[in-house]
């Protein structure tokens, strides 16, 4: 039956064992992508039993891939990709380079060809979107100067490849490549760069005159028709239409189309429900590329060559966040920013296999060499969770806000995670009444207003994720008096209840949650009172509308 209907069994199959796996690694303490990299060796043609079909998976991995960035782009406008520019590009070519040059120089120890230790290098070079903005999303920082260096370099190193993917076949030639046929010359090249660069510039031009007026306004007249179906699939449609076209008319990526084309709905008042409308989908779809790679994996290259994929492994993670680390300090940014975008760039991805499958297909890459690479690109995958979570530790630790810089801890207090729109309304409510309060808070942008306010000793600010031990141990919770848990992610604050629960089990907690079922989900993990938002209004409103005694009768 799954022969006729391979789409079928394939998006069935990859998200029925990502769940099973990543299920399991969840149970087991280990990373979530865990999970979903050992569903990929399962499903793929390495391992006996079901095997899914790799092209239709990677197919729709590239839509995930599309989906985030999309996502990424309605939340960054062109002021600030020009903001981070100074450091993003010197940044990610300096970077490129030094990674590009790690792996020719691992190449010819090992005999191998110019062409394709530089084809390898080149791929060891570029870091995976989808790895680092997910890391990115669950910290809250794309938001934050330090996520926006990380996004602009992020695009600065997809201009890269796309060029590289264009030059390839010509510069194998000149390396004594596999190219086949006479090799171009050098007015050929630069023909060839020229041409690229120009369809790209046309595009950026194209959307930034007619895609920042005629998407958002596509948007609103949507918007008007009342019809949330109408709108969802308007959003969709111009991300998909937008990436396909960027790719199909002027050889950009998807990724990178996918980005100006939310950059540019960003423009709209209505992006962040756009956001939310694409939200699930961009989840979905982004399991199924960690599903993707792990179908690539080929156990046995780890038996034939270990030493060498360890090497790999070592220039992905070490070398060449190393270099990121030193040219984010050069440039005079604090320790954590430079630490943060190190271990962002420490793993490889999706430009990685097209560029190898690209090598492959040209005759510049063996078999084997595109083995290591992808052995090398699952243990970078598996290893930046936890290199993410020694970072975190770190600045817990560090931290301008660390509890060192605060000996007088505060004791008697409310906790309060999150400064949204309903976090404000209860810090106000909170300060009207004279209670000492202490505010978690992840984004830094929305920190730095606070800060004035704890110097005049209004409100203490922790910096941090509210569900990690050390931040909630620097806000004594211990001593506290209670916690409001504000942010709007039933999943977030569902973390955030268990692990106050399991560190204070007679604390009363506070949650809020906008469905029956998310009610229930706090309740489980130890919530002392769950508000449910739609319930208060309608009781609110209930009363309001509600006939008084003493009102006039007509």
């Amino acid at each position: 039956m799954h022969d006729a209907t391979p789409l079928i069994a394939t998006l069935v199959g990859g998200l029925v064992l990502a769940f099973f796996f990543g299920a399991l690694a969840v149970r087991l303490r280990l990373p979530v992508l865990a999970g979903y990299l050992v569903a990929g060796v399962v499903a793929g043609p390495f391992t006996p039993g079901y095997v899914a079909d790799a092209h239709i998976a990677q197919e729709l991995a590239d839509l995930g891939v599309i989906l985030l960035m999309f996502g990424v782009g309605l939340h960054f406008s062109l002021k600030d990709l020009l903001a981070v520019k100074s450091i993003s590009i010197p940044g990610a070519a300096v970077q490129m380079s030094v990674g590009t040059g790690l792996g020719m120089l691992l190449g010819w120890l090992l005999g191998w060809p110019l062409a394709q230790g530089f084809v390898f290098g080149l791929a060891l070079s570029v870091a995976s979107t989808v790895v680092l903005l997910r890391a990115m999303e669950e910290r809250r920082l794309l938001d934050t100067d330090r996520g926006r260096i990380a996004v602009g370099w992020l695009i600065v190193e997809d201009l890269a490849m796309v060029l590289a993917l264009v030059l390839l076949p010509a510069i194998g030639g000149f390396l004594g490549g596999g190219h086949e046929g006479p090799a171009p010359t050098a007015a050929a090249l630069i023909e060839t760069v020229a041409w690229t660069v120009g369809k790209v510039v046309v595009f950026v031009a194209l959307m930034l005159i007619v895609g920042k007026r005629a998407i958002p306004w596509v948007l609103q007249a949507v918007s008007a028709s009342g019809s949330r179906e109408l709108f969802r699939l308007a959003v969709l449609a111009i991300a998909l239409g937008v990436a396909f076209g960027a790719a199909r008319l002027f050889d950009v990526s998807f990724e990178l189309g996918a980005f100006f084309a939310g950059m540019m709905m960003g423009e709209s008042k209505l992006s962040q429900r756009a956001a939310e409308e694409t939200l699930p989908l961009r989840d979905a779809f982004a399991v199924l590329f960690f599903v993707s790679v792990g179908m690539l994996f080929n156990p046995q290259i780890l038996v034939d060559s270990p030493w060498v994929v360890l090497a790999a492994c070592l220039i992905i993670i070490v070398g060449k966040s190393f270099a990121a680390f030193v040219i984010v300090r050069l440039f005079g940014r604090p320790t954590k920013t430079a630490l943060t975008i190190a271990t962002s760039l420490a793993q490889i991805g999706e430009f990685s296999f097209i560029l190898a499958g690209l090598g492959v297909t040209l005759g510049l890459l063996s078999a084997q060499a595109r083995d290591i690479l992808l052995a090398a690109a699952i243990v970078s995958i598996l290893v930046n969770p936890l290199l993410f979570a020694m970072l975190d530790r770190w600045v817990a630790r560090h931290d301008a806000d660390a509890p060192e810089d605060h000996p007088d801890m505060p004791a008697g207090h409310t906790v309060l995670v999150g400064h949204g729109r309903v976090g404000r309304r209860v810090l106000a409510e909170l300060q009207a009444t004279g209670t000492r309060t202490l505010l978690i808070e992840s984004d830094e942008d929305a920190v730095r207003e606070l800060r004035e306010m704890r110097e005049r000793g209004d409100v203490e600010v922790v910096i941090g994720n509210a569900a990690a031990a050390p931040v909630l141990a620097e806000a004594n919770l211990l001593q506290a008096r209670a916690l409001i848990v504000a942010v709007s992610d039933p999943f977030e604050g569902g973390q955030i209840v268990r692990a106050a629960r399991a560190l204070r089990p007679d604390l009363p907690i506070v949650a809020r949650a906008h469905s029956p079922e998310c009610v229930g989900h706090l309740d489980a993990l130890g919530a002392s009172e769950v508000i449910y938002g739609e319930q208060e209004v309608a009781r609110s409103m209930f009363e309001a509308a509600r006939p008084r005694r003493d009102a006039p009768s007509h």
